[in-house]
């Protein structure tokens, strides 16, 4: 029977560091998952990638020994239940607004008695050995709380029997509870918007579970860490391979002091 790394490395009292991936391709999160993240999620909600990517991509991170995870589109016991069985060991849920939702959410996961989980896990059993049951002990369910329904049931969300954690997505969350007021955007500075990630923090300290928050850059991540999150993902592939074309291009620019190639309207 697996165990799940990121769960013990939080029962120990560690933070993590959770990578992101975005392009659907097995050799790039093979690359990501060898960077030392302690877990690494891929992206099925706003990802370039369907299942048909999701399963190699596992398969590619078994080596590197992080905690595989995915971001599922939405709460939907099919996507959740395949993702398990293609060895996913944590399920991120968008969208989750009530108690009722979180707990439709966590019984996706959780074979019976404690869920309607279906028994197949076609990857999974091969992957870690013998897969069973006490797979209802390691696999992780993490919701996400992104509009205003959602914080008004905060409280009973976090208090759900079987969710491990919360995780917040800034812009989504911002986007859901300032009306328009503010841009999305990760790694916030305004007051409004500090003061409810550190309400949703408080809510999972409350209740012993663990708070995850998508970040920006290493700076406000580690600033998350010391307010008390367990969990802070920091970009992700895609914003990694733009971040580091553009400073090559940047600089060789500057070096050389070639001008860019006029763009030709209609070329292709």
């Amino acid at each position: 029977m697996f165990r799940n790394r990121l769960k013990a490395q939080w029962a120990e009292g560690r933070p993590a560091i959770n990578g992101w991936l975005s392009i659907g391709n097995p050799f790039t999160a093979e690359i990501m998952a060898a960077q030392g993240y302690d877990s690494v999620t891929i992206d099925a909600q706003h990802g370039a990638l369907d299942y048909a990517s999701v399963l190699p991509m596992l398969q590619a991170m078994r080596a590197s020994g992080v905690t595989p995870m995915v971001r599922v589109p939405w709460r939907e016991p099919g996507a959740i239940m395949k993702a398990l069985d293609a060895g996913a060991q944590g399920i991120i849920c968008p969208m989750v607004n009530s108690a009722a939702e979180a707990a439709e959410f966590v019984s996706y996961l959780r074979y019976p008695p404690d869920g309607q989980r279906s028994f197949g896990p076609t990857r999974a059993a091969f992957a870690y050995g013998s897969y069973g049951t006490a797979a209802n002990d390691e696999v992780l369910a993490l919701a996400m709380i992104e509009t205003q329904q959602g914080v008004d049931n905060l409280e009973a969300i976090a208090a759900t029997p079987g969710i491990d954690g919360i995780y917040i997505g800034p812009a989504d969350l911002t986007l859901g509870t300032q009306m328009g007021a503010l841009p999305p955007g990760f790694d916030r500075e305004e007051d409004v918007m500090v003061t409810l990630i550190r309400r949703i923090l408080a809510a999972c300290k409350a209740n012993g579970i663990r708070a995850c928050i998508h970040c920006g850059t290493p700076d406000y991540a580690a600033k998350a860490i010391g307010w008390g999150f367990d969990l802070t993902t920091v970009g992700g592939d895609s914003r990694f391979l733009a971040a580091a074309a553009g400073a090559s291009v940047a600089r060789w620019r500057e070096l050389t002091g070639a001008a860019p190639a006029a763009a030709t309207k209609g070329a292709y």
